[in-house]
This record gives C-alpha cells, structure tokens and sequence, in this order.
C-alpha cells in the first residue's frame, strides 16, 4: 500500500478545542491531496473494537479496502454493524466525487460509485496515525476528528508514467508504484512496456522478444554527454510475463487505477528489430542498443510491419482490458525510410506527399485496426505530423502547442509538457543530486501546473483530459533512485489533477507535505527531502534567503566558514558590493536540517544594468529571466536546466545590455552548454556591436567539449550599450541525435569587466 500518515492529533487539537457551541469551522487538514470543500465540528468518533462497517455490494471494493486497512494495521478488528456505512447517493454528479461524514456516533460514506467510495477511504486513511500504514498502530482505539468533507475531482485523467524499457522492475515495485497513485486518487498507470533498449512484455507468438529483444549486451556508464562514453559490460533485461502482468493488472482494479499500456510504433523499435531483423528497412542484424537516445533503425511500413505489431497488439489487448492503448509515434526518424524502397513505394500507391504522411499512414493504419477491437489509441504529440489519426488522443509532451492544436482539431489531450510533468528533471540547484538526463524541475513548478493552456476557449478546453507526470528511467536503475524522483513531485501532481485551483495554495501544500514526510517514512518509500534546503537570489536590496518550510531559521556565513548555531542569523537581503561565497543552512531546535546552501557571487559590471532579449527563453529553460544572465550566479558545469542557464529552442538570439552612464570595457566572457545527446549546441560565431559603432565577430571554435567558454577582451572601450549578436547552430547535422531538427541553444551568466 502506499501512502498514510498524518496525524490525527494535529488535526484534533489545533481546531477541535477552537470549536465553540458545535459551530461549524472551514479548516484545512492535513490531507492530499486537499478536498474541495471540508469542515471540523466539535467532537471526535471513537474507532475500536465495537465499531463496525456495513455496506451494499456495489461498495464491496472499497469496504474491503478500508476493513482490511484497519485490521491489518492494528489490533481493532471491526464488527458488522452500521457504526461504519457506504451508501448510495445518486444525488452526487461526479462518478469519482464522494461526501464523507465523521461524527462522535458514525463515519458515513456517501458516492454514486464503488469509485467515489474508494476515494473517501483514502480520505479516512489519511485521518488515521501512520502507525496503520506498516501495521504498528498497538492502540486498542483511535479519535478521528468529526469532519464533513464533499470532495470530487477536477480532471478525469490523473496519471503517472513509468518507463521499464530502460531499467527494469520487480513486480512488487510496480504494486508499490500502484499503491501509490491510489492513495494519491490517481486513476491511471502508463506502462512504457517496449523501448530501443528493451522489450520488457512477453509475446507469445514471438519467442526471439524474450529471448532476444529483452536483454542488451551492457549499459552505459554515467551520462549521455560524457565523454569518452564507458559500458559496464554486464548483460542486463529481463521481460515481464503475461500471468504476472494479469497479476498486476488485477491488482490495479482493486484500486481504481487503469493500466495504459505503451507499445512504442513506428520508433523506438530497435531491440523488436534485433529479434527479428526483417522488421526494419535494411533486413540488417542490428543489436538491442546499449545507450541512451533516438535511432534510426525503426518499423519498415511493409506489410510484414503490420501483421507483426497487429499479432503483438492482439495479446496485449488480452491482458489490458483499458480503452486506451499508447502507441508512442515520438521520436521515430526518417532516415531508413527515405532510402527503402518498400517505403517509397508505400509513400507512392497510397498517395502520400513525403515520409512524414508516411508515418501518419501507419498510425492511422494501427488505430484502425485498434478501433476494430474496440480500442483508442493515445500516441505523443508528433502523431500530429502528417495529419492526426482520425481517433486519437494526444499526449502533449513538446510544450502545449501540441496540445492546442489537437483540442482545436476536437480531440482529447493528456498533458505531460517537459517544463512540468518530467520527473527524470533535476529537482534540486543541489550539486550532490544523482545524476539526472538533465534540466531543471522544483517542486513548486510542478504545483503551480495548469492543465488547461491558454490559448484554447472554454468548449475546446474540454477536451483536455487531464496531466501525468513521466519518468524516464534512463538515469535510474534502482527502485530507491525510481522513488527519489517520483516523490514529492508526484504528490505535487496529484493535487494538480484533482483539487480545484481555489483549494490549492503552495504554503499550504508545504506544510502538509512536511506531514505527509512522515507516512512516506513508515511506508518506507524513498524521497528527496528538499523542504530544509535554502535557496538564494540576488536582488537590488541584496542577496535574499528563503525556505520552504515555516517556524525555522536561517544562518549564514561571508567568510566561506560552515554556517552554525551561533552564525549570523538570516532577517533580511544581505548587501553585496563585492565578491563573495555565501553559505546557508536552515536550523530548528537547535540542530541544521538539510545540506549547506553553498553560493558564490561574482560582482561584476553588468550586475544591476538593464538587460534585454529579443526572444523568450523556452518555457522549459527560462532560468531566471533575461536579469539571470546579468546577477553575477553561474549555472552548473554539469547540468543545463538549472536557474541560470537560459534555453532557446532554435531561434537567433540578441541580447542587448544598456548600462546607466558610460562604463570602460575591458573582457567580455559568457558560456554556452554543448550537450549535443541533448540536442544542445555551442552557435558557431558571435558578433558583439557598440553603440560608438565598433563592432567584432567572433568564431567558436568546433570542439566537442560540454562546456564552451567564450571570451574577448578589448582595450577600454568606453560604451553605454553593448549588443550581442548569437545566430542559432542550425539544423542538427545526419547521424547525430535530433538529426534535422533545430538545435537548442543555452547560454550562462555575461561577464563584464
């Protein structure tokens, strides 16, 4: 199970004894995620042994649920009285909504589904100690807070992803990864079952996917972008059978929560293709792959293509009773198909303009045949290329633009947009976080999430099903690093996708989940603790300190000593006229929590000038705004996504930088990532423009290192405007990861001296 403890008594004693006369208080509990509307009445209900339950059959999933929940996590075993009852209530208009009535006599749980109900139980979950979730709770009787709540969700698709293509998990983990988006009332599981780097679901009919396509030879060790890259020569895989994928599948229903399968098509193929060869273009022996990324070795769209991935579909549809099948249709290059003649030949009879009508050919050829078995097909947002399929649904990953398109066009969305809803991100500026495939993705960005994108009217809104958050196992091959990533974030999540936006406060949120730590404790999941972590930016007024969490305070030191009990104590912005290394830590009762804020600040002659751009940064990479290039804060030499790099998805940047009087320039050094697994590349030359008219243009040199400084120095020209001119790389070159797409452009901290 998943998810449970928050303590009754804070609940209790700070609003039952407020309580006057059996008035009735608005109050916020400490559940999550928070219900839209909920009251405390003076007085509690007494759970013990002469409590009992009693419920219709169409209850009977979520009566069990929360008998056994109470049972087998203390020594109250519950009679069959009316003390506890479900009952139905037509009057409630949303199938998942439920009204919960907790009073000194009773606890009523009212829905118009065996669906609502099971949610109230996970209300009533959370009322108890967290001693119920591990089964330690010794007491012989529990007080639950009177309380009425009315509660329903916002979104009808609230979901979570993991990918097992890349790493590979046990069937308990999956369990426990279900248990916890039940807990969380999230009601579907996309299960990235096939990647380039694994089949991980046993096909009957296709021996070679088990015994073949399942296992890659080795992996490689560290990142992507390291170079030279290294594999740790151990053969890895495994698949998941089909009696334990009904298992699991079986498992999922008794907590509401619908498992969407992913069998990646036309892309993503590689390790199908090293099984059976004659899928693919050339007929070529090719190996499961070893590394992260895209590879163009995908589905040929012969006849033989089809009949396989329709005979493979066929036995996943007996395992998956979901009206949804994921098709994936991301990422799937077009390289083998401009030069196969099978292709060409399909592109000309059937009258397509190109290989990318190509390639909504064979999603719509797939969905068909899905929709003959009475299947939907969802695909990622380059199912829009060509043409969408006549049914489909979109999961809009590449931003929102995807995901107007496709609502204006009448069909149904999931949001999972990169800026928000990407787990494998960094969550931390922290520079001891494990290693991530990169970005920049804090807690509080993914609560701020709104599924609905501007841009789309009220009646086209309606077609956005909801949000998932992913994540992308690459960087994470244990189950402990899996939950590291998923937790908080995913927590965060499911407030996104069912408390309405008037229930939701950030504040608020924190102050639960410092709770909620505690229940995650007892269940045993492991989760990054960033709530006592400082964090620090550099303001006109001085360099401000801040943490999430209340009631505690901040030391810091200017002398690069570790920040202590007796250290300078944190009120208000720190003045800084020069370069410094700040150092923070947040402390209560009398010890440090969490790690050291380390930060140094190079005090240069730009800081506090006016800054300007002619483009946005992307909505994924916006750093700390234009101002963030110019606040004397370098971003990290490993990661590109943090709060200092800025990130333009194909597009020529100028920056211009104005200053208050005219100021004598001697250096001028910036830096640009070059992570070219990620798509990212060095521009080629700079022009940098004064405004006495003076004027040079730089060339970058064509080097394959990660980081690429850039500096020119000038003999003290004196200048009130500085412009800097950055053309885009271009397209990126054949062969490389991303081949003919725009390249992506970061750029860290301007240096004037």
């Amino acid at each position: 199970m998943l998810i449970k403890k928050i303590v009754v008594w804070f609940v209790f004693i700070s609003f039952l004894f407020s309580c006057k006369d059996g008035k009735i208080q608005q109050i916020k509990t400490q559940i999550i995620p928070v219900p839209s509307n909920q009251e405390i009445i003076k007085g509690s209900f007494e759970l013990n042994n002469t409590s009992g339950l009693s419920f219709d059959s169409e209850f009977k999933v979520s009566a069990a649920f929360l008998k056994a929940f109470i049972e087998d996590g203390s020594s109250i075993t519950l009679k069959e009285n009316n003390v506890i009852s479900f009952i139905k209530d037509s009057t409630i208009n949303h199938s998942e909504g439920y009204k919960l009535e907790v009073t000194p006599k009773s606890i009523e749980i009212r829905a118009k589904t065996d669906h609502g109900a099971f949610y109230a139980v996970q209300s009533v979950r959370q009322l108890l100690p967290t001693e119920f979730e591990n089964g330690t709770f010794s007491d012989k009787k529990v007080l639950i807070p009177c309380i009425t709540i009315k509660d329903e969700p916002q979104f009808t698709y609230r979901g979570m992803h993991l990918d097992v293509g890349r790493h590979l998990f046990s069937v308990d983990f999956i369990k426990k990864y279900i248990d916890a988006l039940a807990m969380l009332k999230m009601n579907t599981f996309h299960w990235h079952l096939t990647e380039d780097q694994g089949w991980r679901i046993e096909i009957k009919k296709y021996p070679k996917l088990q015994e073949i396509a399942a296992y890659r030879n080795e992996t490689l060790i560290g990142h992507y972008n390291t170079q030279p890259q290294l594999f740790d020569s151990k053969k890895y895989g495994g698949y998941y059978t089909q009696e334990e994928i009904k298992d699991v599948v079986a498992y999922a229903q008794e907590r509401f929560v619908t498992i969407i399968p992913e069998i990646e098509l036309p892309g993503h193929s590689q390790a199908a293709i090293a099984a059976y060869p004659e899928l693919g273009c050339t007929g070529e022996q090719v190996d499961v792959a070893t590394k992260w990324g895209v590879f163009d070795d995908i589905y040929c769209s012969k006849d033989a293509s089809f009949d396989f991935l329709e005979n493979v579909l066929d036995e996943v549809l007996e395992l998956f009773p979901s009206t949804y099948i994921h098709i994936g249709g991301d990422e799937a290059p077009k390289t083998r198909w401009k030069t196969c003649n099978d292709c060409q030949n399909r592109i000309a009879s059937e009258g397509l303009k190109g290989e990318h009508e190509l390639q909504n050919y064979f999603i719509t050829r797939i969905e068909q045949y899905l929709n003959s078995k009475g299947r939907q097909i969802i695909g990622w947002d380059e199912i829009l290329e060509g043409g969408l399929a006549p049914n489909a649904s979109v999961m809009s990953w590449r931003g929102t633009n995807g995901a107007i398109e496709a609502a204006k066009k009448g069909h149904q969305v999931i949001m999972t947009p990169t800026s928000h809803c990407y787990f494998d991100y960094y969550q931390s500026d922290n520079e001891n976080e494990p290693i991530a495939i990169g970005g920049y993705l804090p807690l509080e960005k993914v609560y701020e999430f709104n599924p609905i994108p501007e841009g789309l009217t009220s009646d086209e809104s309606k077609f956005i099903l909801g949000a998932q958050g992913n994540l992308w196992t690459e960087y994470m091959s244990t189950e402990a690093q899996v939950e590291y990533m998923a937790f908080p974030r995913m927590i965060a999540m499911s407030e996104v996708v069912w408390s309405s936006s008037e229930s939701k406060n950030y504040p608020d949120f924190i102050s639960r989940l410092e709770q909620f730590h505690k229940r995650l404790d007892t269940l045993q999941i492991n989760y990054a603790n960033h709530l006592y972590e400082v964090e620090g930016e550099l303001k006109s007024e001085g360099y401000q300190l801040k943490t999430l969490t209340k009631d505690k305070t901040i030391r810091y030191t200017l002398d690069s000593s570790e920040p202590k009990l007796h250290s300078e104590l944190y009120e208000k912005p720190i003045p800084i006229d020069k370069s410094t290394t700040i150092k923070a830590a947040v402390f209560n009762s009398g010890k440090q929590l969490g790690s050291t804020f380390v930060q140094s600040i190079n005090y240069h002659k730009a800081i506090d000038q006016n800054i300007s751009i002619n483009i946005e940064p992307n909505a994924a990479y916006s750093g700390s705004g234009a101002s963030g290039l110019i606040n004397g804060i370098s971003g990290s030499n490993s990661r590109y996504g943090d709060k200092e790099w800025l990130g333009f998805w194909g597009e020529d940047l100028v920056i211009t930088l104005n200053f208050e009087s005219e100021t004598s320039i001697n250096e001028i050094k910036t830096r640009f990532h070059n992570g070219n697994g990620q798509w990212i590349y060095a521009p080629k030359t700079i022009l940098v423009k004064f405004d006495n008219g003076e004027f040079s243009e730089y060339d970058l040199n064509a080097s394959d290192e990660l980081i690429k400084n850039w500096t020119m120095n000038f003999n003290s020209i004196a200048a009130k405007q500085i412009t800097l001119s950055i053309p885009n790389f271009g397209k990126i070159p054949e062969g490389n990861q991303g081949s003919g797409h725009k390249a992506w452009t970061f750029i860290d901290e301007i240096i004037i001296n």
